[in-house]
């Protein structure tokens, strides 16, 4: 696993995309007019259609102007992504490039592809069955551990005793490979300190109301002895903290995140999150699109390591604070301060000096 970094900015991330994926300076085929799929899992969080599809559609009509994509979202469907899949390889895609819903069932998937000829990119989530062609993604062992730690030094820092009291861990969806290399790293960064975990979730398709129910049912188990709560991503965490603001905790123990969606990077504005990741999702589709034309092309994608026997490309993202939001997400223009600072997260953002 790649070492995580919170320094690395974004233009040294996307220079790392470029060279890492390593960008064909000319073509070495006629790839003009090929087809090639961009299939996402679920509608559960917005940056696949904020972000994902664009950034990926951007870059290849920069690499390959003729070149059509076929974008499609599963909303969660393991038949329905399983659908469209074969819909993509009889519309003529000669790449897919696949987030899968349900790891195990996306293998079968790359097995069909391969045997008729069509290269397969793994997409945020590996395919631990599957020998993909290519996977892209960023290090989510590393999420899950560099969250985990962050909330540890948080509690150390507070003079958070460890006696009698705990953590609760929320992790992704249990069909989602990704999501278990988070958990994992997440059982690594919380045997940093001397917390214990109270209790321990997967939740079904990352759904913030399956994450909010059973916070909800933990919050009345273990009541105060609940001093942080370690969750997969934003989606999951703001269940977390609805449960909380619910249960009328106050003040709300420290929540973890990752993504830094507009909404949970405003909860931390409030102070009511603690930490997310800022991975711009941008990244990962523009290696995506230069590994698929590559692939097209006929060429070897230049790989950094191998994950689940699949040649792989992970990128190092950073742990977001409210102390380091402005440096990570505003200077490096993320996000604009018109786009979090509206409303009553005004008062917030002048204190974190955003505005």
């Amino acid at each position: 696993m790649n070492t995580f970094s919170s320094r690395l900015s974004r233009p040294a991330l996307l220079a790392a995309v470029m060279l890492g994926a390593g960008f064909a300076s000319a073509q070495a085929a006629d790839i003009s007019g090929s087809t090639v799929a961009f299939l996402m899992p679920d509608q559960g969080s917005t940056r696949y259609e904020q972000h994902d599809h664009p950034g990926f559609v951007a870059e290849m009509t920069k690499l390959c102007p003729s070149c059509k994509v076929i974008y499609l979202n599963a909303d969660a469907d393991v038949a329905k992504q399983q659908q469209q899949f074969n819909s993509a390889i009889a519309q003529g895609a000669k790449v897919i490039v696949l987030d899968g819903v349900d790891s195990a069932a996306s293998a079968s998937l790359v097995h069909n592809a391969q045997a008729q000829g069509v290269k397969v990119i793994a997409y945020d989530r590996p395919i631990p069955d599957g020998k993909v062609d290519f996977y892209v993604s960023f290090d989510n062992e590393g999420i899950g551990k560099a969250i985990a730690a962050s909330l540890v030094e948080h509690l150390k820092a507070t003079g958070v005793a460890p006696d009698g009291v705990g953590v609760l861990q929320i992790n992704g969806s249990p069909t989602d490979a990704a999501a278990g290399l988070i958990k994992q790293g997440s059982h690594e960064g919380l045997a940093t300190g001397p917390y214990k975990t109270l209790a321990e979730f997967d939740t079904p398709n990352w759904l913030p109301s399956n994450a909010q129910q059973w916070a909800a049912g933990q919050i009345a188990r273990f009541g105060k002895q609940i001093v942080g709560v370690v969750a997969a991503n934003d989606g999951t965490a703001g269940g977390a903290i609805a449960a909380l603001k619910a249960s009328g905790v106050s003040p709300l123990p420290p929540v973890t995140g990752n993504d830094a969606e507009i909404a949970a990077l405003q909860l931390i504005i409030a102070g009511d999150q603690y930490n997310t990741i800022s991975k711009p999702s941008e990244i990962v589709a523009r290696a995506a699109a230069d590994v698929a034309v590559q692939l097209l092309e006929g060429e070897t994608p230049k790989a950094t390591t191998t994950l689940f026997n699949s040649p792989s490309q992970l990128f190092v993202p950073a742990v977001v604070t409210a102390e380091n939001l402005k440096a990570e997400i505003i200077d490096k223009k993320i996000q604009t301060p018109e786009e979090l600072c509206s409303g009553r997260y005004a008062e917030g953002c002048k204190k974190l000096g955003i505005q």
